[in-house]
């Protein structure tokens, strides 16, 4: 089986090495195109404006100068010689729960390659505290991350679908197991906007996340990391909210001459 690993904390991060080791467990031919540098938050954005340029660090290893999104292109249309059985991104470092996957380049990475029809997996290490800086540990991805894959590979993916999987932030000893759960829904104000001033007088600001919250019934992916638990969720790329189609014909139907 032939897989791609991607992320978008950049070619150099530890959760790619957790990743690759994890990937030689169930392959021998394993092949990497990242970020050249961290692009957490950068969500499918496609870069436009600049050239990206390929960088070769080894057999089978490269980096582009772009997003996740780059990095797959580049990836499925000049590094590989074929098109990969599979595509795995990550090991993030933190969490890609609930609504939070819109701006996550990790997920974004799993997108791209599913819009061009390879099964694609999404991998994120959920860490517990917000200034874990180099500290975070892949614990529960090293040991689980196989175990939880296996199962996966020779599972037919609708099509446009991919499999969004969130390590809780514990000992592996400590995981209860693995649960299928559905996209939760982050409070919007949980936000935090941090002020301040620069060295020269000139104030910036800089985005944070508080912690996360529960919903009722312990039923999506924030509760199952929450709870010890590793979570698998299928997305699909169908955003269409097939439920408000008639109500919009209905509106627009004097327009049409209705």
């Amino acid at each position: 089986m032939r897989i791609l690993l991607t992320n978008d904390d950049g070619i150099h991060a530890p959760g790619l090495d957790v990743l690759e080791a994890i990937a030689r467990e169930l392959s021998d031919d394993i092949w990497i195109c990242a970020p050249s540098e961290e692009m957490s938050g950068a969500g499918h954005s496609l870069t436009l404006t600049r050239p990206v340029r390929l960088r070769k660090h080894g057999e089978k290893r490269f980096s582009v100068t772009g997003t996740p999104t780059d990095a797959v292109t580049m990836g499925l249309r000049k590094v590989m010689p074929e098109k990969p059985d599979l595509i795995l991104s990550g090991v993030n470092r933190g969490a890609n729960l609930a609504d939070d996957i819109t701006y996550s380049g990790t997920v974004s990475a799993a997108l791209e390659g599913a819009l061009a029809g390879v099964r694609s997996i999404a991998l994120s290490q959920v860490y517990s505290h917000e200034a874990a800086g180099e500290n975070v540990s892949f614990s529960a991805a090293q040991h689980w991350g196989a175990k939880v894959l296996r199962p996966l590979l020779d599972m037919e993916f609708s099509e446009r679908t991919l499999i969004n999987i969130n390590f809780p932030a514990i000992a592996a000893d400590d995981v209860r197991g693995i649960r299928t759960v559905r996209q939760g829904f982050h409070d919007y104000g949980r936000g935090t906007l941090v002020e301040s001033t620069d060295p020269r007088g000139f104030p910036y600001f800089w985005f944070g996340l508080e912690s996360i919250e529960h919903t009722p019934g312990h039923e999506t992916d924030l509760e199952a990391v929450q709870d010890g638990y590793i979570s698998v969720t299928p997305l699909q790329l169908d955003l269409t909210h097939y439920a408000s189609l008639d109500r919009l014909a209905s509106r627009f139907a004097d327009a049409n001459g209705g």
